[in-house]
């Protein structure tokens, strides 16, 4: 992570869920991270429908776009018909992962800004894949920002964050294998890895 936003509320949001895949919404106390506000989102996830909703949206992160993003689609803050935001919104709710994604946004005059995304999963009254917690934050400050409002973006890059969990973490490997002592499969994040024989 690049932005200190980001690193902050990442920090944040690994002291609320301890050992835990991801904490509770309800958990999150707005005075805690009062300075880092201006830039965060709430997202509220469909996954049926695999759409993403803004339930709230920072000061800072409604100005990029020059209008308030509450109840938009969280899509929209790529412009039409792209496909990664639900590949990002995929990876943080089906797999309760954080994901960090560098941005390129632009303008209606072709100017770009650099732009840094943090998604985090959250639950929700004991649900999961109903809620993320995110900010969106500026790498440096263009001229134009404020004057301009940002039309659409693209994902320049994106990386799973690890997880701390203990089911993530891989077994001690015996010295031989035999059809007595296979272990069975071995959760790496998302996946599940069976060991196999050498070719």
């Amino acid at each position: 992570m690049k932005h200190p936003t980001s690193r902050m509320l990442h920090a944040y949001w690994e002291r609320l869920r301890g050992e835990r895949a991801a904490p509770e919404r309800a958990e999150i106390e707005p005075g805690e991270i009062r300075h880092l506000l201006a830039d965060s989102l709430i997202l509220e996830l469909d996954m049926a429908a695999r759409s993403a909703t803004i339930r709230l949206a920072g000061t800072r992160v409604c100005a990029l776009y020059g209008r308030e993003l509450k109840g938009e689609a969280f899509a929209r803050l790529w412009g039409s018909q792209a496909p990664d935001p639900w590949r990002i919104v995929e990876i943080v709710a089906s797999d309760t992962l954080g994901v960090v994604a560098g941005l390129r946004g632009t303008n209606g005059a072709g100017e770009a800004a650099d732009l840094e995304l943090l998604l985090l999963p959250l639950r929700h009254r004991g649900r999961t894949q109903v809620r993320a917690l995110g900010a969106l934050s500026l790498d440096g400050t263009p001229h134009w920002i404020g004057l301009r409002p940002l039309m659409q973006a693209e994902t320049t890059s994106l990386r799973i964050l690890p997880s701390r969990r203990p089911e993530a973490a891989v077994p001690a490997r015996p010295a031989v294998r035999t059809a007595t002592s296979y272990p069975g499969p071995v959760r790496r994040g998302h996946l599940l890895v069976h060991a196999g024989g050498r070719a």
